[in-house]
């Protein structure tokens, strides 16, 4: 029978859909029936696992699967011994401290001899450890808002997207003291030489997916006595393709652009006279 990686995803939420998005974007063929628990890809050799996201560190390091997609923030508490392939950059979180609202917080400091409900022991203890900060801890698995106003704990350590379920129980947020996103892990040894090729497959495929989406392919016309001058501004893979126009003394360049540096590029250009900029998405890209 043919080898296949068998990949852990967790089987329903934003990390899935974000999880199962990137993996489509890499030309991976699969159903998308959400009652289905175990299906193989159509065109290649990948097999998906659907479960609990805080459940796939442990699959992987039984063997269950070979690789999963899981927040950091589960992959540290749980510090089983496997590896982050890549971080996928997706599903960003903090951790972050909430106290009650008449609670005068100047700091780690104020959490000493304090009891604090959280989900994440492992993560909170090493972070107040090296602060010298000695605290309780009460783990919970849910609804960690609540325990301030039970009597359960002084203070909570959460994961916080907006802060308003915070508000709604008398809480506010103090301090994050981790940020987490998506991360692909594995173990170590794949167990197979045949299972290790498909991995820097996929690999290969994710990585120049997530390349793409981080860059703009641009276009433009450019007077050519500016060309050395947009060259040091807009750089390119290499450099930028130049092609010479029919009117004389202009030129179509063609490049490359970082996402994040884009507006101060196209304002740069347009101050040198540039002229029809195109700016479309880049759907792959490899170095």
């Amino acid at each position: 029978m043919a080898q296949v990686l068998r990949i852990a995803i967790q089987k329903s939420g934003r990390l899935s859909e974000k999880s199962l998005e990137i993996i489509k974007k890499c030309g991976i063929k699969f159903g998308s029936d959400e009652r289905v628990l175990k299906e193989q890809a159509s065109n290649f050799p990948l097999e998906f696992l659907y479960v609990r996201d805080d459940d796939i560190p442990a699959y992987i390091r039984d063997g269950v699967a070979d690789i999963g997609i899981v927040g950091r923030n589960e992959y540290d508490e749980q510090a089983i011994d496997l590896q982050v392939l890549t971080d996928l950059g997706f599903a960003k979180c903090r951790l972050s401290i909430a106290v009650p609202q008449d609670m005068h917080y100047t700091g780690l400091i104020s959490l000493e001899g304090k009891r604090i409900a959280t989900s994440y022991p492992n993560i909170l203890g090493g972070i107040l450890k090296e602060q010298g900060v000695k605290a309780s801890f009460v783990q919970v698995s849910g609804s960690v808002e609540v325990t301030p106003a039970v009597g359960i704990a002084d203070a909570i350590c959460d994961l916080v997207s907006t802060g308003a379920t915070l508000a709604m129980n008398g809480l506010k947020e103090v301090q994050a003291i981790y940020t987490s996103t998506a991360v692909m892990i594995g173990r170590k040894q794949m167990g197979s030489s045949e299972k290790e090729a498909i991995l820097q497959r996929l690999m290969l495929r994710i990585d120049a997916v997530m390349r793409a989406a981080s860059f703009k392919y641009v276009i433009f016309n450019l007077p050519e006595e500016h060309l050395d001058q947009v060259a040091r501004i807009v750089g390119g893979m290499k450099s930028p393709t130049v092609t010479r126009l029919m009117e004389a003394g202009w030129v179509s360049v063609q490049t490359v652009v970082a996402e994040d540096t884009f507006w101060d590029v196209f304002e740069q250009l347009k101050a040198l006279g540039a002229q029809g900029i195109l700016v479309t998405p880049i759907e792959k890209m490899t170095e």
